[in-house]
């Protein structure tokens, strides 16, 4: 699939044509409030690309342009998507004061479809950083906005939020839960044929099986999700595939075969500065290498994952200990530093 990922990106380049158009038609008509709105979009659209550094970039243009009446409407949408660009290079503080600044400004305009926006990310923030609790709460209470508010919204809405309760409810070990939202997200996003999402609930399914060491019945769903994963060009998520299809090799004791995988995955994390992704990997490697008793390449990659650790300041200034090593209710400071709760 890797050598075919280029081609399958191409068909994602028409919102990104598109935005291209409308600056150009934006600087003809020197009109400031759709320049800004613009380059929104092309974040948007580089961020669909997984291409995180350009849509931090094009995020920040957006927010440099102040004084249009449209940017004080779109900042809070601008820092959503630097937040999640942030959280796909596994930048966690800056991920997390973004999300913080669009929730204030959804909070300030009353806006509850951003706000519920928002709570998807946030859970996806702490369901990386395991802490499980705030990783259910927040697409919870984007299931709440959704019920409340959203009787003319998009259905997408529900079903992200429902996506995100059963990544959480999986994590917890709430398995027949997980399975409960995430068939709830699917049927949605099968009616409404978006694609991106059927991926996700595929992952999600296998990893529900897999969980439940019913690997049989994860490959294929595995496989289906890095089909779609692949035809739509989320790499991001095809690192979330391979890793769960490593696993499975490594319930099989088929630890090459995991190795293969490992080595793809390795490839896009690299490509894309996914560091969590590689901090992963390395620990899949340290064990696979334990295992095997090649004690060379196990030194390597403990000194690697330890390297990860401290690039992405994961861990605790207060006790010193890992942040994401286990599941750990976290506290996070108004300058958006995060510690164990405890």
């Amino acid at each position: 699939c890797l050598n075919n990922l280029h081609a399958f990106i191409n068909s994602h380049l028409s919102c990104f044509k598109f935005a291209v158009v409308q600056i150009d038609t934006a600087r003809e008509l020197e009109d400031p409030d759709y320049l800004t709105e613009s380059y929104l979009n092309l974040a948007r659209s580089n961020e669909k690309l997984c291409e995180f550094q350009k849509t931090i970039s094009y995020c920040k243009t957006c927010l440099n342009m102040q004084g249009t009446t449209v940017s004080l409407q779109l900042n809070g949408q601008v820092s959503l998507s630097m937040g999640n660009a942030f959280l796909g290079l596994s930048i966690f503080q800056k991920a997390l004061e973004c999300f913080e600044k669009a929730l204030r400004y959804a909070h300030n305009n009353d806006d509850k479809m951003l706000e519920c926006r928002v709570c998807c990310s946030l859970g996806s923030f702490y369901a990386q950083i395991k802490d499980y609790e705030k990783a259910l709460f927040f697409p919870c209470k984007a299931a709440e906005l959704v019920n409340d508010y959203g009787t003319g919204w998009s259905l997408k809405y529900r079903a992200m939020s429902q996506y995100h309760m059963a990544v959480a409810y999986r994590k917890l070990g709430r398995l027949a839960d997980a399975m409960g939202c995430c068939e709830e997200s699917m049927k949605i996003a099968l009616q409404h044929g978006d694609r991106p999402l059927q991926a996700l609930c595929l992952l999600c399914f296998a990893d529900i099986h897999r969980s439940r060491k019913d690997v049989q019945t994860a490959f294929p769903r595995y496989d289906s999700s890095l089909s779609i994963m692949t035809e739509i060009g989320n790499r991001l998520g095809l690192i979330q595939v391979l890793l769960g299809v490593t696993k499975c090799w490594m319930m099989q004791k088929e630890l090459d075969k995991a190795l293969e995988s490992i080595e793809k995955a390795q490839e896009l994390a690299e490509g894309l500065g996914n560091k969590l992704g590689l901090l992963k990997l390395h620990c899949l490697c340290e064990r696979i290498y334990r295992t095997k008793g090649q004690q060379r390449e196990l030194r390597d990659h403990v000194v690697k994952f330890h390297e990860c650790v401290e690039e992405m300041e994961l861990y605790c200034g207060m006790c010193g200990e890992s942040i994401g090593e286990k599941n750990n209710q976290l506290q996070a400071l108004p300058c958006s530093h995060f510690f164990h709760l405890k």
